[in-house]
Order: structure tokens, then sequence, then C-alpha cells
């Protein structure tokens, strides 16, 4: 197949939609299909390149905090991607995609979409994350004015497809995980100097408000072993220096950095536990790289996010937003190393199902319906 993927920033891989789809990409050439995009940059064999879009600095901060930047939307750009494409695959519901989505209706060319921002991402930002009413606003807008012009649309998750269903979305929603990519198995390696002597706590996350990473460094200032934890929240965003100040109560410093996906991958190999705070969430492809790895997660339980289904038992998790118990948590699992060391197994063993070539092949499926459906409706125009 043909394959055109609209995501407005691709080439910097400093946030999670843009990260899954340039695995996303990849993996699908792997398939033996063909695989552009439409993203701000430069013209290349695989990219048809917009140019970015500028905005007053406060606003221009706000949106690169998150690891984002959105992208101008063009006619002419569409017309070319189209006249190539077989399929047409929308990664999230932004100005580039909705007059893109116009111009491909208007050719007939069979469309897709998946469903990757969370009203919260946006919401939380805007210190509204909490209010339904606000929330579900955003939904019925992304439903009105973007998703309701498809009649298929992927869903990491169970609990974000139940979300679509219940604010009224009429699209047949794909089920289908982003995936694991291979890279990501059990394995152990020394602890470099830094780490040496501790036991190391990692999240991975933007550093913004559905996050909730003050919870994970409260926890650990209430811990037992305080004086034994250090604290490594591998990201950036727009709560940083909030979290640096909050975190000079704990006994050791803070370690807050943004990592390249290969070296990620190496300090997962040298952490000890993993723990996931985030309020919101759609999947959380750092929670499911890092126990694939053998780390033992520890996951908020809120209804609003879909990382407790990985939990295999009560030990890995905890009432989101609480960190006396998320320090009970903790604590339990310093204190129990043979149990940590039986379920790091366990939980790499768990990671398996979520395969990314699994994945992809279920995607690949809806790209043929979605083909099909162009072709027959085509078909029946003609007679």
């Amino acid at each position: 197949m043909k394959i055109v993927l609209v995501i407005d920033q691709f080439d910097d891989a400093n946030n999670g939609t843009t990260i899954s789809a340039r695995r996303f990409a990849m993996a699908l050439k792997e398939h033996g299909n063909e695989v552009r995009v439409i993203a701000i940059g430069k013209n290349t064999d695989y990219k048809y390149a917009v140019r970015q879009m500028k905005f007053p600095p406060v606003v221009e901060h706000l949106i690169t905090s998150q690891g984002m930047r959105l992208a101008i939307p063009n006619k002419h750009v569409f017309e070319k991607a189209a006249a190539w494409a077989d399929v047409v695959h929308f990664m999230m519901p932004s100005p580039l995609a909705i007059t893109g989505l116009r111009h491909v209706e208007k050719l007939g060319i069979p469309h897709t979409a998946a469903f990757h921002c969370q009203p919260e991402n946006i919401t939380f930002t805007l210190h509204m994350g909490n209010s339904r009413r606000v929330n579900d606003f955003v939904y019925d807008k992304f439903r009105d004015t973007f998703f309701n012009r498809f009649t298929h649309i992927h869903c990491p998750s169970n609990m974000i497809a139940n979300q679509l269903r219940q604010h009224g979305y009429t699209a047949q929603l794909h089920v289908i995980s982003n995936g694991i990519s291979p890279q990501y198995v059990y394995g152990k390696r020394p602890k470099e100097d830094w780490m040496e002597g501790f036991f190391n706590v990692l999240m991975v996350g933007r550093y913004a408000g559905e996050k909730r990473q003050d919870v994970l460094i409260d926890a650990c200032a209430k811990s037992r072993h305080a004086n034994r934890i250090q604290v490594i929240l591998a990201g950036k965003g727009p709560l940083e220096k909030k979290y640096r100040k909050l975190a000079e109560k704990l006994p050791n410093p803070i370690v807050m950095s943004f990592y390249e996906p290969e070296r990620l991958l190496e300090i997962l190999h040298m952490a000890d536990l993993y723990v996931h705070t985030s309020d919101a969430e759609i999947e959380a492809m750092s929670c499911m790289e890092a126990f694939a790895c053998g780390l033992v997660p520890v996951i908020a339980d809120s209804p609003r996010s879909a990382t407790p289904q990985f939990a295999l038992d009560e030990r890995s998790l905890f009432p989101a937003g609480d960190s006396d118990a998320l320090a009970r948590r903790i604590d339990w699992w310093i204190e129990h190393p043979k149990e940590r060391k039986e379920m790091e197994l366990r939980y790499a063993e768990h990671a398996k199902q979520y395969a990314l070539e699994e994945s992809i092949k279920k995607t690949e499926e809806m790209f043929r319906m979605a083909i099909e459906e162009q072709k027959a409706a085509k078909e029946s125009l003609r007679k």
C-alpha cells in the first residue's frame, strides 16, 4: 500500500505522538508498504513539507514546551500527496489535518484517523483538566469538526474507545495498541556511576499537569527509604521549574533530563522500579516499554487512564493522586527484592502480547477496509 501519514511534526522525536508515528512509519515500511508524511520541515523523498505556524511568544512557548509544533495547511501539498496515496491516515485533529481532510474527501481518497490526543492533554495545560464539562466540550469539538467524518478510527486502548462511544463518535473503532518495538526486551546492565548506590525510581513523560510527577516526588520524600532513592524524571515540559523546586525536599538530587530513545533504553536496563503517576493517559507507551525491559511498574489507578490495564496484581497499582499510598508501594518493592525479580520476568513476558508486529498487521487491515469501502462507494456511484 501507499500510505500518507498526516502529522504536524515528524522529524523531532520529542513527544509521544511523534515517537509513535516514526516507529509506525518504519514498521509499515518493513512490511513492504510505501510511506510518506505531510509535516513541517524540508521536502525529502518521504516528506511533503508544509510551513510551521507562528504564534505570539507566550503561546509559542506553551506549544513548544509540550514538545509540539503546528503546521500551516496547504491545499496543493494535500492534492499532490493524495494523487500518490492509496490511503491517508490522520494522526491528530490539528488545523493541518482538519483542512487536509476536506481536500482528501473532495478527491475521494480513502482516509482513516487515530485518536492520540486526549482532551486532558490540552485542558490540564490550561489548568482545567479536572473539569468534566470542559473535557466533554473538547471531546464534542473533536467529534463534530473532525472524527465523525471518518468511518474508521484507530484507538490505542479500550479505555479511550469507550470514551469515544460515550461521546457519540460514530466511526468503527479499531482498538490497536501502538505496539512495543522489538528492541525493548528484558535485559539488565551494570549501573553507571551516577546510578550506583541508589535505588533508582524512573518515570518517563512530559512535565505536564496530567502526568502528576509531583505525586512521585512527594511519595519518594515520604518513603521509609528516602535516603536510598534517586528519582529520575525522563522528559521535558512546562512544569520543569516547578518540579525542580518541589524536589528540593528529596534527600538525593533529582535527575531531570530528556533522553533520546537509544539512551533511554540504556537507562531502562539500569533502573530499579518504574512509576507511572498520570491521571489521564490513552495508553502510555513509556510504561509498556519499561515493563518490556524488565522494570516492575507501579501505576496510578485512574479512570481516565488506560495504563492500569497493564498491572498484573494490586502491588502494581495505587490510588491516583495518593502519594502516601504510592510511598507504601515503593517501600514494599524496595523491601522485597526477590518478589521484584520474579515480577520483572513476568512483566517482560506479559509485554510480548503488545508487540509492534501484531499492531501493524491490525492497522494494515483497517487501511484495507477503508480502501475497499471507498472503492465500493465509487462503483455504486457509477451505476
